[in-house]
């Protein structure tokens, strides 16, 4: 197996990969992208909404944004998130204040809702490490690949990060779950074969 970088950002990450199956290509993207864990909001709790859009749909639109994923945290970590603001004005993801200035929204610039004279929202987010395959919110990039055209053994990755980890990061961390997890599939044989 053999491995090229073509390009390398913070966001992108272009490479080939040489010498493996479809199978093989096609589990790294998936892992990729369903189970590496990243940190997403998934309980608001609402205190003040005044504006003309349900409880339910400015939730739903806070728990796509993307959060910053840094090393050592567990499932059993639980970060809060805060956002209070008064109209006019747009509120932006930077405005959902954080308690651990570790864990941070990943882009500041995302636009939430537009608020008018008179109207608040007040609120309170959980944040939580999940994957993937569990919801979209914890969904940490897209990664997609072609296999070449000249040779059927090369593949040609895209790796697009939403900012919670950088996009060499996810294809490290799914190339660790990946091999933990055929590690485990020998025992796992033998179990299965005892019943």
């Amino acid at each position: 197996m053999e491995i090229e970088v073509k390009k390398s950002t913070e966001k992108e990450l272009y490479f080939t990969l040489s010498g493996i199956t479809p199978a093989l290509a096609n589990a790294l993207r998936r892992t990729a992208m369903s189970r590496v864990p990243v940190f997403g909001i998934d309980k608001i709790t609402m205190y003040e909404n005044d504006s003309a859009l349900f409880d339910e749909y400015i939730a739903n639109r806070i728990g796509f944004v993307p959060i910053e994923t840094p090393s050592g945290y567990t499932e059993k970590d639980v970060v809060l998130f805060s956002l209070d603001k008064d109209g006019p004005g747009i509120a932006y993801s930077k405005s959902l204040k954080s308690s651990d200035p570790k864990v941070t929204v990943a882009n500041n610039d995302i636009p939430l809702m537009k608020l008018l004279e008179g109207q608040h929202l007040r609120l309170e987010a959980k944040a939580r490490l999940g994957t993937g395959k569990e919801h979209a919110r914890f969904q940490p990039g897209v990664v997609t690949y072609e296999i070449d055209a000249k040779e059927k053994e090369t593949f040609n990755f895209m790796v697009e990060s939403f900012g919670q980890l950088s996009a060499k990061d996810i294809v490290v961390s799914a190339v660790d779950i990946l091999a933990e997890r055929l590690k485990a599939l020998p025992a796992q044989l033998k179990e299965a074969g005892k019943e």
